[in-house]
Protein backbone atom coordinates (compact mmCIF):
# COMPACT_ATOMS: atom_id res chain seq x y z
CA UNK A 1 0.00 0.00 0.00
CA UNK A 2 1.49 3.34 -0.99
CA UNK A 3 1.83 6.24 1.37
CA UNK A 4 0.21 9.46 0.24
CA UNK A 5 3.01 11.97 -0.13
CA UNK A 6 0.57 14.72 0.92
CA UNK A 7 0.82 13.40 4.48
CA UNK A 8 4.62 13.77 4.50
CA UNK A 9 6.52 16.87 5.66
CA UNK A 10 6.47 19.71 3.13
CA UNK A 11 9.92 20.23 1.61
CA UNK A 12 11.12 23.06 -0.58
CA UNK A 13 14.79 22.18 -0.99
CA UNK A 14 14.58 19.82 -3.97
CA UNK A 15 12.46 21.64 -6.55
CA UNK A 16 15.37 21.94 -8.99
CA UNK A 17 16.64 18.36 -8.71
CA UNK A 18 17.53 17.00 -12.17
CA UNK A 19 15.66 13.74 -11.60
CA UNK A 20 12.63 14.67 -9.49
CA UNK A 21 12.47 18.46 -9.36
CA UNK A 22 9.22 19.88 -10.75
CA UNK A 23 10.89 23.21 -11.62
CA UNK A 24 13.91 21.89 -13.55
CA UNK A 25 13.27 22.78 -17.20
CA UNK A 26 15.55 20.01 -18.52
CA UNK A 27 14.90 17.53 -15.71
CA UNK A 28 13.28 14.11 -15.78
CA UNK A 29 10.47 15.09 -13.34
CA UNK A 30 10.06 11.63 -11.84
CA UNK A 31 7.48 11.43 -9.06
CA UNK A 32 8.44 9.18 -6.17
CA UNK A 33 6.26 7.74 -3.42
CA UNK A 34 6.71 5.46 -0.47
CA UNK A 35 5.07 2.06 -0.75
CA UNK A 36 5.57 0.40 2.62
CA UNK A 37 9.33 0.04 3.03
CA UNK A 38 10.07 0.78 -0.64
CA UNK A 39 10.32 4.05 -2.55
CA UNK A 40 8.91 3.70 -6.06
CA UNK A 41 8.92 5.72 -9.26
CA UNK A 42 8.80 5.22 -13.00
CA UNK A 43 10.22 6.87 -16.08
CA UNK A 44 9.99 6.49 -19.85
CA UNK A 45 13.19 7.61 -21.59
CA UNK A 46 13.01 9.55 -24.84
CA UNK A 47 15.43 10.20 -27.68
CA UNK A 48 17.18 12.91 -25.65
CA UNK A 49 18.20 10.28 -23.06
CA UNK A 50 20.27 8.09 -25.43
CA UNK A 51 23.82 6.90 -25.37
CA UNK A 52 23.81 4.73 -28.48
CA UNK A 53 20.88 5.33 -30.82
CA UNK A 54 17.74 3.83 -29.33
CA UNK A 55 19.38 2.85 -26.00
CA UNK A 56 19.07 4.80 -22.75
CA UNK A 57 22.36 6.28 -21.52
CA UNK A 58 23.82 4.54 -18.46
CA UNK A 59 24.23 7.90 -16.71
CA UNK A 60 20.49 8.47 -16.89
CA UNK A 61 19.90 5.04 -15.34
CA UNK A 62 22.47 5.78 -12.63
CA UNK A 63 20.77 9.10 -11.85
CA UNK A 64 17.35 7.43 -11.64
CA UNK A 65 18.62 4.78 -9.23
CA UNK A 66 20.54 7.29 -7.12
CA UNK A 67 17.40 9.39 -6.79
CA UNK A 68 14.97 6.58 -5.95
CA UNK A 69 17.27 5.63 -3.06
CA UNK A 70 17.77 9.24 -1.95
CA UNK A 71 14.02 9.84 -2.10
CA UNK A 72 13.42 6.98 0.33
CA UNK A 73 15.28 9.17 2.83
CA UNK A 74 14.00 12.52 1.54
CA UNK A 75 10.36 11.46 1.81
CA UNK A 76 11.01 10.50 5.42
CA UNK A 77 12.16 14.06 6.12
CA UNK A 78 15.91 13.41 5.98
CA UNK A 79 18.46 15.35 3.94
CA UNK A 80 21.17 13.12 2.50
CA UNK A 81 24.10 13.02 0.11
CA UNK A 82 25.46 10.07 -1.85
CA UNK A 83 28.74 8.86 -0.34
CA UNK A 84 29.35 6.00 -2.75
CA UNK A 85 27.40 3.87 -5.17
CA UNK A 86 28.15 0.66 -7.02
CA UNK A 87 25.94 -0.12 -9.98
CA UNK A 88 25.62 -3.20 -12.13
CA UNK A 89 24.02 -2.86 -15.54
CA UNK A 90 22.26 -6.07 -16.55
CA UNK A 91 20.43 -5.27 -19.78
CA UNK A 92 20.05 -2.30 -22.13
CA UNK A 93 16.92 -0.18 -21.81
CA UNK A 94 15.40 0.75 -25.17
CA UNK A 95 14.17 4.32 -25.57
CA UNK A 96 10.41 4.46 -25.10
CA UNK A 97 10.38 1.50 -22.69
CA UNK A 98 8.98 2.42 -19.28
CA UNK A 99 11.31 1.57 -16.40
CA UNK A 100 10.13 0.88 -12.84
CA UNK A 101 12.35 2.08 -10.01
CA UNK A 102 12.53 0.74 -6.47
CA UNK A 103 14.74 1.79 -3.58
CA UNK A 104 14.93 0.53 -0.02
CA UNK A 105 17.08 0.76 3.08
CA UNK A 106 19.28 -2.16 4.05
CA UNK A 107 20.87 -0.82 7.24
CA UNK A 108 21.79 2.33 9.14
CA UNK A 109 24.82 3.01 11.28
CA UNK A 110 24.91 6.47 12.87
CA UNK A 111 24.72 8.96 10.01
CA UNK A 112 25.25 6.50 7.13
CA UNK A 113 22.43 4.54 5.49
CA UNK A 114 23.09 1.69 3.07
CA UNK A 115 20.47 1.54 0.34
CA UNK A 116 19.59 -0.78 -2.53
CA UNK A 117 18.08 0.22 -5.87
CA UNK A 118 16.57 -1.69 -8.77
CA UNK A 119 15.48 -0.58 -12.25
CA UNK A 120 13.35 -3.04 -14.23
CA UNK A 121 11.35 -2.98 -17.43
CA UNK A 122 7.65 -2.38 -16.85
CA UNK A 123 6.63 -4.64 -19.73
CA UNK A 124 8.72 -7.73 -18.92
CA UNK A 125 9.99 -7.18 -15.34
CA UNK A 126 13.52 -7.81 -16.70
CA UNK A 127 16.22 -6.25 -14.51
CA UNK A 128 17.96 -3.35 -16.24
CA UNK A 129 20.30 -2.25 -13.45
CA UNK A 130 20.77 -2.68 -9.73
CA UNK A 131 22.90 -0.87 -7.23
CA UNK A 132 23.91 -0.52 -3.63
CA UNK A 133 24.84 2.85 -2.18
CA UNK A 134 25.79 4.56 1.05
CA UNK A 135 24.24 7.91 1.91
CA UNK A 136 25.41 10.44 4.50
CA UNK A 137 22.55 11.83 6.56
CA UNK A 138 22.98 15.52 7.25
CA UNK A 139 22.56 16.26 10.95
Amino acid sequence: MSQDNDSLPVRDDGHNCFVCGPHNAIGLRVKFQLDGDVCRGEFTPGRDHCGYDGITHGGILFSLLDDVMANWLYLKGLRCFTAKCEIRYRNPLPVGCRVLLAGKSLKRKRNVVVMEGLASRADTAEAIAECQASFFIES
